[in-house]
């Protein structure tokens, strides 16, 4: 069996002790990464959205260097959005920045009703180089 290993960034912020998980777990040289979201360290959601979406980018990419990981290392992203017909644009806008040229990861987008007060979340499997 493969051990699992937890893993979390250096300035880990309050959600990981409130509600009892881990910032990703590395299993071989696969990194299963929890939802990630724009939250401050105190746990509270970032109200701005364009800043929400870029400060969960943040939050995504300090737990992938924490296992030594970039954003190149991804292999599947799954986003979910709260209302994704008006956020669309910000997150397409946001997406282009951080992944200006193919090879892209490939994503998923899901619509959802509630995320615990955020609006947008972001899930990713990464491959440890």
């Amino acid at each position: 069996m493969i051990p699992r290993e937890p893993i979390f960034p250096a300035d880990r912020h309050a959600l990981y002790e409130q509600h009892g998980y881990s910032a990703a777990i590395r299993s071989g040289d696969l990194l299963f990464v929890s939802g990630q979201v724009g939250s401050r360290p105190d746990g509270t959601p970032e109200p701005d959205f364009a800043a929400q979406v870029r400060l969960a980018f943040n939050n995504l990419r300090a737990t992938l260097a924490a296992a030594g990981c970039t954003l190149d290392d991804l292999i599947d992203v799954t986003t979910f959005h709260t209302d994704p017909e008006k956020q669309f644009d910000t997150i397409m806008a946001v997406k282009q920045e951080l992944f200006p040229a193919a090879p892209y990861p490939n994503w998923t987008a899901v619509g959802v009703n509630w995320l615990a007060g955020f609006d947008f979340e972001i899930k990713v499997i990464a491959r440890i180089p």
